[in-house]
């Protein structure tokens, strides 16, 4: 994969994929029909140097670009709305979300209100947009969110600090760009935390109350891609062809997500973060490997098929103990009172938890009860 280069039509997405790919930014915003872009990103990006990158090929095709880089790490309504008047005050026609997925959910998020009006919280839910949103397209610059294949926003109430997933068909981006020249300045913590956050991607979307043959067929490549490659990219973060396959294979999960959801893990990864700023691919390895031996009653089989394990039978571990592996190899924290978390707030955390909608889609239901179990089972 280290020297390919391709582009592909899928759904209402254009997929462009390579090393040096971000340089073709500007002649999709032209395609798109874009004269004025806005550009969200973050202060690190900036400092990296891919604003620059990206902002010499919108001026090479004469595209008016501003830059909005005030989004910051899990964004918030507030973040959203200084975008959206940065896009107004440009009068922009069309959006580019260049970051993690907290620059590109931030995008989406812009994209809601600007297009439609009113307070993100108009959108919370599915498909309530109203009104044509601007032409948009992701860039990732971490293998982790895979936000740049989903329709969705997850974006923090300001005063709740309450994860919102605000989704609409109209919400895609039009465009991606996969460029693995971008994940090469991350550093080691970053790509540990967001490549274990697509795999836990891959592997809750594989066993999900919603799954069906495109998730399965997206997840399972996703699964193969990134455990394969995680420790590559960590041990040798030059190693262009790992980067590329972390970077795609985080891009499945993503649309594996978009077919069939997330589960309990996750469920439980938000309050963490939003409670006690755990990162979120942190937060969700502490409580995956636990709620994968929660699910292995009602799925085991499926682990199975998905990791290619048999149980432990046969000297092949089963899927949570190559989890615990994988996260070693990242240096993830293992237990939730190593991250300050005090046991006595995990009645508070299971119940928030049971509040997330992911929790709907686990395939062993679980309530607060369960997800008490699963907590106590992480401290």
């Amino acid at each position: 994969m280290r020297h390919e280069t391709w582009s592909a039509p899928f759904g209402s997405s254009h997929v462009e994929f390579g090393a040096g790919a971000l340089a073709r930014l500007g002649p999709l915003v032209v395609r798109l029909g874009g004269r004025r872009a806005l550009l969200v990103t973050d202060p690190g990006i900036r400092a990296a140097g891919h604003v620059e990158r990206a902002v010499e090929s919108l001026r090479g095709e004469r595209i008016e670009v501003t830059v909005f880089d005030g989004v910051e790490e899990n964004p918030t309504t507030k973040h959203v709305e200084a975008g959206a008047q940065c896009a107004r005050d440009a009068g922009a026609d069309l959006l580019v979300g260049l970051g993690g997925g907290s620059a590109m959910d931030c995008a989406k998020g812009i994209n809601f209100v600007v297009s439609n009006g009113g307070p993100l919280e108009n959108y919370w839910g599915a498909n309530l947009a109203t009104r044509p949103m601007l032409p948009s397209i992701g860039v990732p610059t971490t293998a982790g969110t895979g936000s740049e294949s989903q329709s969705y926003a997850l974006i923090e109430q300001e005063r709740t600090r309450r994860k919102m997933a605000c989704g609409d068909d109209k919400a895609r981006f039009a465009a991606i760009i996969l460029d693995p020249d971008l994940t090469a300045s991350l550093p080691r913590r970053v790509a540990a935390t967001s490549g274990m956050d697509a795999i836990s991607h891959a592997v809750e979307s594989f066993v999900t109350t919603r799954r069906n043959p495109l998730s399965t067929l997206f997840a399972r490549e996703a699964w193969r891609l990134l455990s394969d490659n995680l420790e590559r990219v960590l041990g040798q973060p030059g190693d262009a062809e790992a980067r590329g396959a972390m970077l795609l294979g985080a891009h499945l999960a993503g649309m594996a997500i978009e077919c069939s959801m997330l589960g309990a893990a996750h469920a439980c990864a938000n309050p963490l973060t939003a409670r006690h700023g755990i990162t979120h691919g942190s937060a969700v390895l502490l409580l995956l490997p636990h709620v994968v031996r929660f699910n292995e009653a009602a799925v085991g089989a499926l682990y199975d098929e998905l990791s290619g394990g048999d149980g432990g039978g046969g000297g092949r571990p089963p899927l949570h103990e190559r989890l615990q592996a994988l996260r070693a190899v990242a240096g993830l924290p293992e237990r939730l009172r190593d991250c300050a978390v005090p046991r006595d707030s995990l009645p508070a955390l299971a119940r928030e938890a049971a509040e997330q909608w992911t929790a709907r889609f686990n395939p062993r239901p679980v309530g607060k009860p369960e997800l008490l179990e699963l907590y106590e089972a992480a401290w």
